[in-house]
C-alpha cells in the first residue's frame, strides 16, 4: 500500500518532487524503508510498458517522462488539433503580456499557484521566450511574449492589447446588467 501512496504523492507534488525526509514523515517510516520503497517504485517504472520514470533531481525524487518518448511529446505539442490553450495557459500568457519582462516567481505570485509546467508548455509552443535575467537575488529568468504570440492573437504589437481599465469597466458593466436581470425579472409575487 505504501508504494501506491508514494506514487500518488509524487504525482500530487509534481515538479516540486519529494525528499527522503518528506517521504519518511508523510508515510511514517524510517529512512531505510523510504529508500527501499523508492527503489521498488523506480524499478516498476523501468518496465518498457511504462511511460514515466522516477528521477533524482535537485535532491528530490520526481516523476518524469521517459526521454526515449520525446518525439511523441513533441508531436503532441505541434499537432494543431491538440495545440489549444487551457484557461491556466491563457491566464499565464495574460500575466506575462501585461507585465513583461517577468520572472516565474512573479507569475506564480500573481496567479497564486505554481506555473512552471505551463511556462514550459508556452515556451515549447513558441508563445513566450526567455529574455534575460533579473537583477533580483538568484538572478531568475525573465520571460516575455514572442512574435508567434502576437500572430496567434492577431496583434501587430504588444501595445495593441486591450487596456486593463477598459476590461475592468466592461466587466463591471456586465455585472450591473446581470444583477438587474435577477432583481427585476425574478421577483416573487
Amino acid at each position: 500500500m505504501n508504494k501506491a501512496v508514494l506514487e500518488g504523492l509524487l504525482f500530487v507534488v509534481g515538479e516540486d518532487g519529494l525528499t527522503i525526509d518528506q517521504i519518511k514523515d508523510v508515510l511514517d517510516i524510517d529512512e531505510e524503508a523510504a529508500k527501499k520503497l523508492i527503489k521498488e517504485l523506480k524499478h516498476d517504472y523501468e518496465d518498457e510498458s511504462r511511460g514515466l520514470r522516477i528521477d533524482f533531481l535537485g535532491n528530490r525524487f520526481k516523476l518524469t517522462t521517459k526521454y526515449e518518448h520525446r518525439k511523441y511529446y513533441q508531436k503532441l505539442i505541434e499537432n494543431p488539433e491538440t495545440n489549444f490553450l487551457s484557461q491556466a495557459a491563457l491566464e499565464t500568457l495574460a500575466i506575462i503580456a501585461y507585465n513583461e519582462p517577468i520572472t516565474r516567481v512573479q507569475i506564480d505570485t500573481l496567479r497564486g499557484v505554481g506555473s512552471i509546467s505551463i511556462i514550459r508548455k508556452l515556451v515549447a509552443k513558441g508563445f513566450i521566450k526567455e529574455s534575460g535575467r533579473s537583477n533580483l537575488p538568484g538572478r531568475p529568468i525573465l520571460y516575455e511574449t514572442t512574435h508567434e504570440f502576437l500572430d496567434y492573437f492577431g496583434l501587430s504589437d504588444i501595445r495593441d492589447l486591450p487596456k486593463i481599465d477598459d476590461i475592468i469597466q466592461e466587466s463591471n458593466e456586465n455585472e450591473e446588467d446581470n444583477s438587474d436581470l435577477y432583481t427585476s425579472k425574478y421577483t416573487e409575487k
